[in-house]
Formats: structure tokens, sequence, C-alpha cells
């Protein structure tokens, strides 16, 4: 994790041990390079309210400092989620100053983390997943590109960073699987549905050799400039196919991971199947998709109770 000049002379003397924190947790942990990033924006942000308020030590840092932050934070309407999240970096970061002899108590530890509000993942319903898969141009070599996306964003279930990430020789085309290489550098294998291998083959022939340059490299999906193609672009992609049929407010990558979890726990799939192909540590993050809406149950219940039918009663 490489800082900026200004950057550093901004954090002062809160710069070293974060740097060595984040070398820490990249080259001990193995952390995603995307993941050092963002503890590294979370840090630096702290270290800059904590400089304002002229600590440039971490030694000076008080429990009342970072209360101050966290109120900070919601004035400014960041999220629960986001505050809980900066705060759960810090306390990292405490346990990183304790253990390297930096300081011998940790300034975070009785601060509590905000209560979160688990809220059920938007999900596509078939008929705008279908439109939205059809929808890119089959005659163009981008459009082939394109629908190869969505399709395995779909069918597979990956974040949009494993997508980017994906090289020629993460798939299997004849056994019809992806090797994935999720957060913390953890490896795992998720299968490509049928249609989506379709899509797949169809760009390797027609679409991906037309966009190949000289300095291309291996990257599975590759860009107009023959590059790996970039997390904003497979964002974009999809906004603007999503404007085209008025879904451009909840269109994302993202989406269609939710979209994939829900659908192959209503059609039955075991939930820790589902967990082993999203890349989740914990079964409780997968455990959200099985919240279920009221009417679902009760169509459930009319469908499948042994006596579910009504019998005609007539009073007399």
């Amino acid at each position: 994790m490489e800082k900026s000049e200004q950057e550093e002379i901004a954090l002062g003397s809160l710069s070293e041990p974060i740097d060595g924190f984040l070398a820490y947790i990249d080259l001990e942990k193995g952390q995603a390079k995307n993941t050092v990033e963002s503890y590294f924006q979370d840090l630096k942000q702290c270290a800059l309210f904590l400089m304002s308020l002229g600590i440039d030590n971490w030694n000076w840092v008080q429990m009342e400092h970072i209360s101050l932050w966290l109120s900070k934070l919601t004035v400014e309407n960041y999220s629960t989620k986001s505050i809980s999240r900066k705060l759960s970096v810090l306390r990292m970061m405490a346990k990183y100053l304790i253990q390297e002899n930096i300081r011998k108590d940790n300034f975070v530890e009785l601060l509590v983390l905000p209560k979160l509000v688990r809220k059920l993942p938007h999900t596509l319903v078939a008929e705008d997943l279908v439109k939205l898969i059809e929808s890119p141009d089959l005659t163009s070599v981008q459009g082939i590109r394109d629908r190869a996306i969505i399709e395995i964003l779909y069918s597979s279930g990956l974040r949009v960073s494993e997508l980017c990430a994906l090289t020629l020789q993460s798939i299997d085309v004849d056994q019809g699987f992806l090797r994935i290489f999720g957060k913390g550098s953890k490896e795992r294998i998720v299968p490509i549905g049928g249609q989506a291998l379709c899509a797949l083959k169809n760009y390797l022939l027609e679409s991906r050799p037309k966009l190949v340059k000289k300095k291309t490299g291996s990257g599975l999906f590759i860009s107009q400039l023959g590059s790996s193609i970039s997390r904003k672009t497979v964002w974009l992609m999809l906004k603007n196919y999503a404007a085209t049929l008025g879904l451009e407010e909840i269109v994302k990558p993202h989406l269609l991971r939710h979209t994939f979890a829900t659908h192959l726990l209503q059609n039955g799939a075991d939930l820790r199947s589902i967990q082993e192909m999203l890349g989740h540590a914990d079964i409780s993050t997968t455990e959200i998709y099985t919240t279920v809406d009221a009417n679902l149950l009760i169509n459930e219940h009319r469908t499948y109770h042994p006596r579910k039918n009504q019998i005609k009663v007539e009073i007399n």
C-alpha cells in the first residue's frame, strides 16, 4: 500500500504505524488488495481527524477522541454499516499497536459497535433478469462480451472484483467451472450454468480475439483497449443496459450476485452449498437470503400442506 508524499505529510507521525499495520494484514493475513486499500482510507480519515485535534501520536489517542470522530461521521450522515466497518478497522489497528508494543492499552476496547439493521438484498424478478441478459447486441464484439459478463455474474454469483480478476487459466470450459480467488486470496470452485457457458464460448471465439492488442495479458474479459476490464467499466455497462429497461436505480453488479443466491435458495439449493459458491467465510452472512416475504410463505403453505384444502361446511 503506497501513499503519496502529500499523504505522508498530512498524516505526520501517525503514518508509520499505519504503514506497518497495512503491511501486516497484507503479508501475514493475506487480505485482498482492495481490502487493504479500504482499510487505509478508513485509517487515513481517522488520522486526519486526530491531527485536526492536535494529536499526532497513537499513544496520545483516547477513547473520547474516537467517540468524537464517530459522532462527526454520524452528523455527516454516514450509514451505520459504514461507521461500524470503520470502527472494526480501528479495533484491528489498536490490537496491532499493542502487539507491536507501540502502546499498552486498547483505546477502543469499550466502544460499542453501532447496531446493524440487516436488510434483505434487492433482487431482480425473472422477467427483468431475462431482459437484462438479452440487452446486449450480439452482432457487435462488445455486445457479445457484455452478454457473457452478465451471464457469468448471474450464473456463478461472482463479486465484480472476482470477475475482473478472471484469467484464461481460471476457466475450465470442458468441465464447466471457474477457479476463483476471493477475499483473503481463498480459492473456491464455482460452476458455470449451461447458458452462461454458451455465452462464454461465444465470447472466446467471436469477441475476445478481436479485442486483443499487443500488450494484452491473460485476462479473461478485456476492454476495447485490450487490458483487463475494470470494475468501473462493468458498473457503467450494467447501468447503461439497465437504463434502457427503466431499472437504472437498482441494477449494479452485486445485485446479480444477490439474485443468484436468492434464486438458488428459492429453488431448493442447500444453504451450505450457496455459502461455498459465494465464498462467505461465515454462514450467518449467507443466512440473510433465507428471509422471505409473508406472501411466499403463505403460498408455500397452501401449495404443500397435506390439509391445505378447505372443506365446505353447510350450516343449517
